[in-house]
């Protein structure tokens, strides 16, 4: 299949959390157009199998692959660590991940000391991010840890205040004891409550922010294959779907995207 670089980015998520991701590689790669495609019908990925989650993500790149993308970016962590092998070996078109470009970022950052990363508990078990930490250098070390009300109150809007205040620091209060001096936001809900997190763990806490990690991975692949998209002079398109809910989505989305959604179609996926 011969890529087309005027052809737009893929970015598939189980919800709107993924917009995060959307968010940086916009801002990072001003004149690509994208397709973004949530599974709010199936959400969330992280209760489910990695054999479930994996037929899902095919799924969804079969869709994105039909509307022409050059590139498929899986913004969801879980996708991220269970499906990224068997979507690498589908798709004729390159397939990064969240994981990998975060944990290459926390490498480049740390100063010596641990690795944090937060997640939800589905990520956290998976061991896909201290597993890509510990290949990339054998003697760090990791602490990871669950955070799983951040994504609620990030997705009703309590970035800042007490409340996610005093949750952060249940959650977080033991890094900066524990010899942290990089944290890895390893969800994509967590960089709007990049805030109460940065005030909680510290000044010498370095924060990575894992979707900025995979806008510049991405960056970097199309233009090692010729692929960046030519300047031109009208905005580029971005087109987005859902597969349920598309109000909610359109209303909820536009604090993760940081800028309006004109509209969301809603699609069948049938499995």
């Amino acid at each position: 299949m011969r890529q087309d670089s005027h052809g737009p980015i893929g970015v598939f998520d189980s919800g709107i959390g993924g917009l995060t991701v959307l968010k940086a590689l916009m801002a990072r790669l001003p004149h690509e157009r994208t397709v973004y495609l949530g599974d709010t019908a199936r959400v969330p990925y992280g209760t489910k199998s990695g054999e479930v989650v994996t037929r899902y993500s095919l799924k969804n790149a079969e869709f994105l692959m039909e509307r022409g993308i050059k590139l498929l970016v899986v913004a969801c962590n879980t996708a991220s660590a269970a499906a990224l092998p068997a979507l690498s070996a589908a798709l004729p078109v390159p397939v990064l991940g969240v994981i990998e470009p975060g944990a290459r970022a926390a490498l480049r950052q740390t100063r010596g000391g641990g690795v944090g990363v937060i997640g939800t508990p589905g990520t956290i078990r998976s061991g896909a991010y201290q597993r890509a930490l510990e290949a990339g250098s054998p003697q760090v070390a990791v602490k990871a840890r669950a955070c799983p009300l951040f994504v609620p109150l990030a997705e009703e809007g309590w970035t800042t205040g007490d409340v996610p205040l005093l949750v952060a620091r249940e959650y977080l209060a033991g890094f900066a004891r524990d010899g942290v001096d990089t944290l890895v936001l390893g969800c994509t809900h967590y960089p709007l409550l990049k805030g109460v997190i940065a005030e909680v763990v510290g000044p010498d806490v370095s924060l990575v922010d894992s979707a900025e990690a995979t806008a510049e991975a991405v960056a970097e692949l199309l233009g090692a294959r010729g692929l960046l998209a030519p300047e031109a002079p009208t905005a580029p398109e971005h087109a987005y779907f859902v597969t349920d809910v598309p109000e909610r989505f359109v209303e909820v989305g536009a604090r993760f995207l940081g800028r309006a959604i004109p509209s969301a179609e809603q699609v069948d996926l049938r499995f």
